[in-house]
């Protein structure tokens, strides 16, 4: 739902059919999933719970709805078919907060709710509980006769967490705003039972990016106390490259059964990754950077740049190629700035504006070439082609730095605090 549009109540998308973006319908929807959190702070939506078409209950993440709308919910198209599990962090909305008594703030006085809506923040994809509508006077059959009202979440008490006796929610909530790397800090200076309790209690991506950023023995213990499907969510949740380097550390059985885990597509991109030596351009690329079509848009190529997922290094260029659109690709004809996709009209063809000099890189290519190569055209991320000209991936500046510096460089930082940030979050 874009920012400003009007907010949904759920019980409006109880029921309702939910898309992918080529109209085929995935399932119905049968719960929201939210995160309570300390004090007056409103719930953060995690999914949905979704119903297929064998019955079974899937989790669909927030970050891969595109709009509700419209009585129908549309979705990214990648929907993970594992059956939906509750973790001790998660609210059911329709199974726990409806028909709840609370209380108003101020009066004290009970009220049953009804009905709560949901609404996504501005310039973010995160979502929020916002409103609760409650009815006055008493439950069961009389609740219809008392007058109902819509209040801030703020309003009422009786849902949020307490400051006390919360287990990890508590340390979540206070941490729940730090980057990746800073909430790595947090977590490696954790005793190994708390920090497997914080893992637990991230959900797939926020997990997938802190272990991104953790030292080697850290991202191990914590992946190995996951249950193993889990571990397989997270992992396709990561970077390929960074999933390549964490499964290459693991024993090959415990390695293959995680991959045999995987969707097939990621577990295809991680084993490809995994196939060439680790410090050559081919094990330091990632398999997913921006690809367009020559017939594409300026427009379409913007459309793409803008996504929040994606690195400042992997949105300064998108790679143009012919069909197939995911590496590897058909025959990669060139690449476009991001400056250059600023300067020309929307409806201009990328396929107009390729720059063709600059040679890709072979996979095979060692690091020191690769580093020498982005120095020497000041580049911050280049395409990796091989013989028969399909682009395979780009190297980024960040991979190839993960490479420079010491192995214990992040074990170092974590040590001394990341980059200036105290354990609590603030500035030293």
């Amino acid at each position: 739902m874009a920012a400003g549009a009007p907010r949904v109540f759920v019980s409006h998308i109880s029921g309702v059919a939910v898309f992918d973006p080529n109209g085929d319908q995935v399932g119905r929807v049968r719960d929201v999933v939210a995160m309570l959190r300390v004090g007056k702070r409103p719930p953060r939506v995690l999914g949905l719970v979704v119903e297929v078409v064998s019955r079974r209950r899937i989790f669909l993440p927030m970050t891969r709805v595109t709009g509700v709308e419209s009585g129908q919910v549309i979705t990214t198209g990648v929907v993970n078919m594992r059956r939906f599990e509750q973790r001790p962090t998660e609210t059911l909305v329709f199974g726990e907060l409806f028909d709840r008594r609370v209380r108003m703030v101020g009066t004290d006085e009970e009220v049953t709710v009804l009905d709560v809506s949901i609404t996504q923040l501005p310039a973010r994809r995160d979502w929020e509980i916002d409103k609760v509508f409650v009815r006055r006077g008493k439950g069961g059959a009389l609740r219809r006769k008392g007058e109902t009202l819509t209040v801030e979440w703020s309003a009422v008490t009786g849902f949020s967490l307490e400051e006390h006796g919360q287990g990890a929610e508590n340390l979540l909530a206070t941490f729940e705003r730090l980057r990746p790397a800073d909430l790595a800090n947090v977590l490696h200076h954790l005793s190994p039972k708390r920090r497997a309790e914080v893992a637990a209690a991230l959900d797939d991506d926020r997990l997938a990016d802190v272990l991104e950023e953790l030292p080697e023995d850290d991202q191990i213990e914590i992946l190995g106390k996951l249950k193993e499907e889990r571990a397989a969510d997270v992992l396709e949740a990561m970077d390929p490259d960074d999933a390549a380097d964490l499964l290459s550390e693991l024993p090959e059985e415990e390695m293959e059964r995680l991959l045999t885990l995987m969707r097939p597509d990621e577990a295809a991109d991680v084993r490809r990754l995994m196939s060439y030596e680790e410090l050559s351009a081919g094990g330091l690329m990632t398999t997913e950077p921006i690809v367009l079509r020559p017939d594409a848009t300026v427009a379409d190529a913007l459309a793409r740049v803008r996504n929040p997922d994606l690195s400042p290094a992997l949105a300064a260029q998108v790679y143009v190629c012919r069909p197939p659109d995911e590496t590897p690709t058909g025959k990669f004809l060139g690449t476009v700035h991001f400056q250059r996709l600023l300067r020309d009209p929307p409806f201009t063809l990328v396929g107009s504006m390729t720059d063709t000099e600059l040679r890709p890189l072979p996979p095979d290519m060692p690091l020191r070439a690769v580093t020498s190569y982005l120095a020497t055209y000041n580049m911050v991320a280049v395409p990796v082609v091989d013989d028969s000209g399909s682009l395979l991936g780009a190297v980024t500046v960040d991979d190839v730095l993960d490479h420079l510096l010491p192995d214990d460089w992040r074990e170092t930082e974590l040590h001394h605090g990341a980059f200036g940030m105290d354990l609590q979050g603030g500035e030293p």
